[in-house]
């Protein structure tokens, strides 16, 4: 697959996922009403889901190529929600036993992933 073709379908399935994440969010919302975010629940365990399934049907039982599969867990699922990628990287952290690793992971994503919204809103509050 050359590189043109590569980003093409990258940019398509990003698309996708971007209009999955928008219909479903919208759609999981209308259903349990505003009063808590039930959208990126949905969406986001949906996600890890699917996640899980293209691997296992990508690295057992060798479905989609590897290009495939990138273009579908970077392309789609990227722009779907990125914490699907976050869930499946701590588990690889775990599964090689990398356990300082997979708590710095947990606490540093989680925390600065809070410092850095709040910065960004403090500074956007200033500009």
């Amino acid at each position: 697959m050359s590189l043109a073709v590569k980003i093409a379908a990258l940019a398509l399935a990003g698309a996708c996922g971007t209009l999955s994440r928008y219909f479903l969010a919208s759609w999981v919302q209308n259903l349990a009403g505003p009063d808590f975010p039930w959208s990126t629940w949905g969406v986001n365990i949906l996600g890890c889901f699917l996640f899980g399934l293209v691997w296992m049907l990508c690295e057992e039982r060798a479905y989609f190529s590897t290009e495939i599969r990138f273009i579908i867990l970077v392309g789609f699922m990227g722009a779907f929600t990125t914490f699907s990628t976050y869930v499946f990287e701590t588990i690889q952290l775990g599964r090689d036993a990398e356990w300082f690793r997979l708590a710095a992971n947990l606490a540093g994503q989680n925390i600065l992933g809070f410092a850095g919204l709040l910065a960004g809103m403090a500074l956007g509050r200033g500009l």
